[in-house]
């Protein structure tokens, strides 16, 4: 693995952001990338020395674009614009988060474009370097004009004011920096609005979600396997040839997983010639279900790394003489395939939902709500309805932000994407997704040892046994909320797909090879 990523020059992917974010791998400019940088920022700075009108360099912002500002103010006026654009209200957006955003604009920066200040890149790779992390409240974007209000708060720091976490701590910014024995920096023209202008705070949110999703998106098929062998569904549904006819990819990888996640078990066997003909869809349809889901992951990802790479302020400077006032701060790229992604995760569980539903009916040899004494128990029938709570959540929280728009800066930005909205709610929507899996997970180990003594295939026994590690067969009633945390957890934190991945490698099982793209 490369341990060093070039801003400005290598190619940012999710995966190296991540890796970035974990500092296991390390951010650098390289000579050229400063060259890059330095020549852009004596663009801006010959603008200012002539006189040239140009929008945020030597003029106001928004809808203040045709009020001319004097050389003497320019650097004046960099230090307003990220104060009065400090608007955010809510919670703090995760540490994780406020890197990512970090990471991003400096990618941004240093492609040469943004005409700031070698020092300001290298003082927000300090803040990533020495855990001095930016407070950034989690509300207040409209996703255009670049994401302001979020990216405001994260550059105060810069120049001394604002929060940040360190050591662990919540503390004002001058205090940190005046343990530590360093100044704020100076700002030089174009900078405020540099920073300010981009769309960092969705493409943060979009990169993590990427992360996520895809990992519920690869759970999601092993629990499902679970619930099929738990029911003594058929394999049948998941052929090849059915899905040759029928070719999108993500329902072509879905059933190859489930075929090998099938294979060599018992309990498949023991049912061959039972008689039942169909499988509710819940079981049957997962390939196209899934895979559905699967689709709209690939094209958050492959929107997301475009974006990654995007120059995204404005005004982008080309020369001396030649810059250019457009939209690529506009969210709109991102906004959409967020919001398709929300309800693509959404609908994972509510398929999840419906097979914790079909565990409990008491159908094909399983007992009632999974538990032999029920009346005096009431089994697992309680913890479904926390997947239907949640489920329908959900559902309200699938109306697409980017559907709405609300004009601001009295009128000069009449079109916004809300995209900041958009990723905000795909993180809730997997917020609630893993603590879905986590019950049909819980109800599916329950129900498999009803079959005993026949085993399923050694990759679902494997996840079965590594779930038995945190949570054992409920013989009676107990706080099953603890039950749900614990198996969430080990979702959440990856634990279980990287355990249930390693395992099936080790047995020269790939789930994955042919399709590549969704990996």
């Amino acid at each position: 693995m490369q341990n060093d990523f070039f801003y400005g020059n290598d190619k940012l992917t999710v995966k190296t952001a991540l890796l970035l974010v974990q500092k296991k791998m390390k951010g650098k400019l390289d000579s050229a990338t400063i060259s890059r940088i330095n020549q852009s920022r004596h663009y801006v700075q010959q603008m200012v020395a002539n006189d040239k009108t140009v929008y945020g360099i030597t003029t106001g912002f928004g809808i203040l674009a045709n009020t001319k500002i004097n050389e003497a103010d320019t650097e004046t006026l960099q230090y307003k614009i990220l104060q009065s654009h400090s608007v955010g209200v809510g919670n703090p957006v995760p540490e994780e988060i406020a890197r990512l955003m970090m990471i991003t604009k400096v990618h941004a920066l240093a492609q040469g474009f943004s005409g700031v200040q070698l020092a300001t890149i290298e003082r927000i790779l300090w803040h990533l370097e020495a855990d001095v992390i930016p407070v950034v409240p989690e509300k207040g974007s409209v996703g255009a004009s670049g994401d302001l209000a979020p990216l405001a708060h994260l550059f105060l720091p810069l120049i001394g004011l604002g929060e940040v976490f360190y050591k662990g701590e919540r503390r004002r910014t001058a205090d940190v920096l005046s343990t530590l024995g360093m100044k704020p920096i100076s700002l030089g023209p174009k900078e405020g609005l540099a920073l300010i202008n981009g769309t960092q705070f969705i493409l943060a949110y979009a990169i993590k979600a990427v992360q996520r999703m895809h990992n519920c998106l690869e759970a999601a098929d092993i629990i499902g396997a679970m619930s099929l062998e738990a029911l003594t569904g058929t394999k049948a549904p998941f052929d090849e040839r059915l899905h040759q006819l029928r070719p999108f990819a993500g329902n072509q990888l879905v059933a190859q997983r489930l075929r090998l996640l099938l294979k060599d078990s018992d309990i498949m066997q023991s049912h061959l010639d039972c008689g039942r003909v169909q499988d509710p869809y819940s079981l049957r349809c997962m390939p196209q279900v899934h895979g559905a889901s699967r689709n709209a992951w690939l094209h958050l990802k492959e929107l997301t790394e475009i974006e990654a790479n995007a120059v995204t302020d404005n005004p982008i400077v080309l020369g001396e003489d030649d810059t250019i006032s457009g939209g690529n701060f506009h969210g709109q790229p991102l906004a959409l395939p967020l919001d398709y992604a929300c309800f693509a995760a959404a609908e994972i569980g509510n398929i999840s939902d419906r097979r914790c539903y079909l565990l409990l009916e008491g159908k094909w040899g399983l007992p009632m709500l999974l538990m032999k004494d029920v009346g005096l128990n009431s089994g697992f029938m309680i913890p479904q309805y926390t997947t239907a709570a949640l489920v329908t959540e959900n559902k309200t929280l699938c109306f697409p932000a980017s559907a709405d728009s609300i004009p601001t800066s009295l009128g000069q930005e009449d079109h916004v994407s809300m995209g900041s909205i958009s990723g905000r709610k795909l993180a809730s929507v997997l917020d609630n997704l893993e603590y879905i899996l986590a019950i049909e997970l819980l109800s599916a180990c329950q129900a498999i040892e009803f079959r005993r003594p026949l085993k399923s295939s050694a990759v679902l026994e494997f996840a079965h046994d590594y779930v038995r590690e945190y949570v054992s067969f409920a013989e009676e009633d107990r706080i099953f909320s603890d039950d749900i945390n614990g198996v969430k957890n080990i979702i959440s934190d990856f634990s279980f797909m990287n355990k249930v991945n390693a395992f099936a490698q080790l047995n020269g099982i790939e789930l994955n090879t042919a399709f590549p793209q969704f990996t």
